[in-house]
């Protein structure tokens, strides 16, 4: 949910701002861009330059910086329109107040009044500040802006007492973010398997049966799908592609075989499965121990069919909506359907190595997307993150019919 995200970290002066130190890690390991802008007082607690090496952005504190007698001015307006969401951790009672009637005698004040971005915030003070009639109104006006509160949690406060009023604990205010942006996405609460990459049938134990898939197709589709708020397992055959995200579980295998296994033990309990890796039709029925050596004369190798992966789903289907991708070379429109049909498919897509700019290695797709009614939607040549959200488009307009 926050990948690739430009989040602004309000920090206000008091001691629980030590903790942001570990809510920055936390935010950037999530894929964030993380930007801080903090109150004077809030340096008593924690060093500007922690924050800063951390999150690898100069920390700001003043309308006015002075750098070698020059003066520059730190644009509160371009940091509300830069940032995605604005999280103030800790609030304190003290700016809680004002950022409430609209006070503007600090940077991150201005800042705030400045945004135009979804506004988190969580509360930090002793117990009786908390429960105080003024602190809940500021945070009911608060939220009848539009901004979330994070709640506070109940431990020991800095004042000795136990009780509610301490800061969220970072691991706590990233999940509740996450849960909350979540919230309203078409594929929230949704469980999705997906498939992506070739496979690998040995030969020996250094040769292999492959093809020339990169995997790039799949794993896009496993992006888009965790960023409209799904749980994603992918399967990925091998490839070089990385992925660093917590809604997606990646499970690296080699072989058909293993592709097979993985996806069937996570089946029954999808909502969602997409087939998108290029799965090898044969493999080597003897796989020899030792390295083959070249020898005088041809070589024949016996094959057998590998388990066919979109089949046997189709085959288990109960609750899925199940959709294969078909690569054809010729009467492209009628091996399509006939696949759609023999497997159980609910859609297929379409993809036609005479199409330009479609097919494996490249950066882009071609697509015709076509579904059990017969229902045919052809797309234009695009990025494969743009063909990914094509095709989530019109498979999130079949669920939700």
């Amino acid at each position: 949910m926050l990948s690739g995200k430009n989040i602004l970290l309000g920090i206000s002066g008091g001691i629980a701002a030590y903790k942001t130190t570990f809510l920055v890690r936390l935010l950037i390991k999530a894929g964030a861009q993380v930007k801080i802008v903090m109150t004077q007082s809030a340096s008593s607690f924690v060093s500007p330059l922690t924050l800063s090496t951390l999150s690898k952005n100069p920390v700001l504190m003043d309308f006015v910086n002075e750098e070698d007698g020059s003066l520059s001015w730190n644009n509160h307006v371009e940091l509300g329109l830069w940032t995605d969401l604005m999280l103030v951790a800790p609030a304190t009672a003290n700016t809680l107040s004002k950022m409430a009637h609209g006070t503007c005698d600090n940077l991150l004040l201005a800042t705030y009044l400045s945004a135009k971005c979804p506004v988190y915030f969580a509360p930090a003070m002793d117990l009786d500040m908390y429960k105080h009639e003024s602190t809940k109104n500021s945070i009911q006006k608060l939220e009848s802006y539009g901004n979330v509160m994070i709640p506070a949690e109940s431990g020991e406060l800095a004042s000795g007492l136990h009780g509610e009023g301490r800061m969220a604990e970072p691991e706590n205010i990233v999940q509740f973010i996450e849960a909350h942006l979540r919230k309203g996405l078409p594929l929230s609460g949704k469980k999705v398997l997906i498939t992506a990459g070739p496979t690998q049938e040995a030969i020996d134990p250094v040769r292999f049966l492959g093809n020339r898939s990169t995997g790039t197709m799949g794993f896009e589709l496993a992006k888009r799908a965790a960023n409209l708020g799904a749980e994603v397992v992918l399967v990925a055959g091998p490839t070089s592609l990385k992925l660093e995200n917590s809604q997606i579980e990646l499970i690296r295998v080699t072989s058909a075989q293993e592709m097979y296994e993985a996806c069937h033990a996570h089946y029954a309990k999808m909502d969602v499965a997409i087939c998108a890796a290029a799965v090898a039709d044969y493999r080597p029925k003897y796989v020899a121990q030792e390295k083959m050596k070249k020898k005088d004369g041809e070589l024949s190798i016996e094959l057998e069919r590998t388990p066919d992966i979109l089949f046997s789903l189709g085959q288990n289907k109960k609750k899925q909506f199940l959709v294969g991708f078909a690569l054809e070379t010729e009467n492209e429109l009628e091996n399509a359907k006939g696949k759609l049909q023999r497997k159980n498919l609910d859609a297929i897509v379409l993809n036609s190595l005479k199409d330009s700019g479609a097919g494996f290695g490249g950066g882009t797709n071609k697509i015709t997307f076509i579904d059990k009614n017969s229902e045919i939607k052809t797309f234009d040549v695009k990025e494969k993150s743009e063909v990914a959200s094509d095709i989530w488009k019109e498979i999130i307009s079949r669920i939700h019919a």
